[in-house]
């Protein structure tokens, strides 16, 4: 046996052995735990949205005189619709309630966001300038962030709220209502 035989037989044996370990982990570990993934993103995406919901209503009228600044219309009207999307929104994706209907307001949100701020400086969302004694100090961030938070929301509704999640007692009193009803 030629050496490039042996280098391709090993070759052939470590994929087959590659094979079987994402073969054991996919039906031992990955569909057990996979019906959990959608719980961290909804932590994370509602926290995140309530979180600056609540910090733009706890400064009071300086995010509508930013919207005002910007040249947006109507800053005041938009700066609540704004706060109200992302606390409601946000606590609702949370509980897991209600999620592809209030993804809408959200990714207009974040699309807002993404074309009215973001964009002008590039992908990224930190942007280290300098290390100073106070520590470091960052430019404007990107629209990298409001694009992970799209996907998530896109993942949520493609693929459902997960367990612990409102919705799916929705769905199931629903298919018992509907299932339960005469023609």
């Amino acid at each position: 046996m030629s050496s490039s035989e042996a280098r391709s037989g090993a070759a052939a044996h470590d994929g087959e052995f590659i094979g079987v370990i994402l073969t054991l982990y996919r039906r031992l570990i990955a569909l057990q735990v996979a019906r959990w993934a959608p719980l961290p993103l909804r932590l994370i995406v509602g926290y995140g949205f309530a979180e600056h919901g609540f910090a733009k209503l706890l400064r009071g009228d300086n995010f509508a005189g930013l919207l005002h600044a910007m040249g947006l219309p109507m800053p005041h009207l938009l700066a609540w619709l704004t706060i109200l999307t992302e606390i409601v929104g946000g606590i609702l994706v949370l509980a897991g309630a209600l999620v592809p209907l209030v993804s809408i307001p959200m990714a207009i949100v974040l699309l807002v966001a993404i074309f009215t701020v973001h964009l002008p400086y590039g992908f990224s969302s930190i942007k280290l300038q300098e290390i100073t004694p106070a520590g470091a100090q960052f430019g404007p961030p990107g629209y990298e962030t409001d694009l992970l938070y799209l996907a998530c929301l896109v993942t949520l509704v493609v693929g459902g709220s997960g367990p612990l999640a409102v919705d799916g007692w929705l769905l199931r009193k629903s298919r018992a209502w509907l299932g339960g009803r005469s023609p």
